[in-house]
């Protein structure tokens, strides 16, 4: 079990902190208008804490408006496809001719972050403006595209506009309903613009053939690139995952006082004893260089039987693996059934699971990723990629079959939360990558 988890998988490369050069992002003349049309966003979302852009919302509508008029002010031509996102081009491109696709998300969640998403659709943005303003038109079109929806926290599933695109939402998401209101999604979409009688269908409403790569910059979601010093970082792969809402173990309640260890069924410490063997194959993997990361984030006991004297007779808790690559999420998963077996026929416990829910990972392209890490050692900046534990739309493109890669720029404090801060120099080195890479791959 151990090597089909631990081969073929790269790790994340060196814990020493990288010396940046100062060298100057060659799209630094861009500052000004990325710092405005950041502005501009945050002041149309506010809320009482952060900002709130609610999938398929007003709020939402408000931004793709927002960055509908500041393109058509440089020139660019724009349009809303048949799920209700925005398309933002140089030129009209012919229906038969490849494109490089660049896009992210406006939308966020409940008093989130303003660069979550929107930072990719402002790089975009901003790439195309350099291009109509240089006047130098590259040999393959780009167009832009800010997708609706890809945060789950308003209807409880993500990636709905990329999906609906796609032809991969299902009738049950479009039947989910919006966190405040009630109403169905597919109100939500047809109220946008949405063509909802063939995304019901699960019609493909793009030419997947035709994109010859898809590009998404985005903030790192986590803290690795603060505490190595990276400002820009490829990405190597869009972490899976495997999740269980509610696994169940289930012993014999008693006297804590009477009971010796030998004769007792305590859910309690069969469960810790089965997240401790977890995070020991966990640590493994590692140790051999693998990908994953693992979460147990509800653990709670009855509270209507907990008690300080009493021997706990059932515990409920989740767990959630991530990692790049599929055999390591089902070695893991089949590892957490081993050891619930062994822990049964030890402590006198059993475990009842619930269906899981998985996701698979998405391969970012290789030629990409080596053309990102070119371009930030063009641009003066240190080279690491690292793989993201956070799901993007770019996983959608990815595993549509359409090459894909992804920037991250560093950014402090997490994400889904006020504090989100991404550095607008970090911002312009990513956009200059970001810039650089497109340009020389539609040579």
């Amino acid at each position: 079990m151990m090597n089909a988890m631990t081969s073929n998988m790269g790790g994340t490369g060196s814990t020493s902190p990288h010396p940046v050069p100062q060298t100057p992002a060659s799209l630094e003349h861009l500052t000004a208008d990325a710092v405005q049309l950041f502005d501009d966003l945050k002041e149309l979302s506010r809320d009482v804490e952060g900002v709130s852009r609610p999938s398929y919302g007003e709020a939402e509508t408000r931004a793709f408006e927002m960055i509908e008029k500041f393109a058509q002010k440089e020139g660019l031509l724009t349009h809303r496809d048949n799920a209700a996102n925005l398309v933002i081009e140089l030129e009209k491109i012919p229906s038969d001719a490849e494109y490089i696709l660049i896009g992210s998300h406006l939308d966020s969640v409940p008093q989130g972050g303003n660069y979550d998403g929107a930072a990719g659709v402002i790089a975009g943005l901003l790439c195309l403006t350099e291009i109509k303003r240089s006047g130098k038109t590259p040999e393959t079109p780009v167009k832009v595209i800010a997708l609706r929806g890809e945060e789950s926290a308003w209807f409880g599933a993500c990636y709905l506009g990329s999906k609906a695109l796609l032809g991969k939402l299902e009738e049950s998401e479009q039947e989910l309903l919006q966190r405040d209101d009630s109403r169905p999604l597919k109100e939500y979409m047809a109220a946008c613009g949405a063509d909802i009688e063939r995304i019901a269908k699960g019609e493909m409403l793009i030419d997947t053939s035709k994109i010859k790569a898809f590009f998404e910059l985005h903030i790192e979601q986590g803290p690795v690139m603060i505490a190595r010093n990276l400002p820009v970082a490829a990405v190597t792969g869009i972490r899976g995952n495997i999740r269980h809402r509610r696994i169940k173990c289930i012993g014999e309640a008693g006297h804590s006082g009477a009971v010796p260890r030998w004769l007792r069924k305590d859910a309690v410490f069969a469960t810790a004893e089965l997240i401790t063997r977890i995070d020991d194959h966990w640590t493994t993997i590692l140790q051999h260089g693998g990908d994953l990361v693992a979460t147990c984030g509800i653990l709670c006991t009855d509270p209507q039987h907990h008690a300080m004297s009493r021997i706990p007779g059932e515990v409920t808790f989740s767990f959630e693996a991530r990692s790049q690559y599929e055999h390591t999420l089902a070695a893991i998963e089949a590892l957490l059934h081993s050891e619930c077996a062994t822990i049964t026929h030890e402590r006198r416990v059993h475990f009842e699971f619930d269906k899981p829910v998985k996701t698979p990972p998405a391969v970012i392209d290789q030629e990409i990723v080596d053309r990102i890490n070119n371009a930030c050692i063009a641009e003066g900046l240190p080279v690491e990629a690292i793989p993201s534990g956070a799901g993007h739309d770019a996983s959608l493109f990815a595993n549509a079959g359409v090459s894909t890669g992804m920037i991250f720029v560093r950014n402090r404090n997490g994400s889904h939360n006020p504090e989100e801060e991404m550095d607008m120099d970090d911002f312009i080195r990513g956009l200059s990558v970001l810039h650089r890479t497109i340009t020389e791959f539609s040579s």
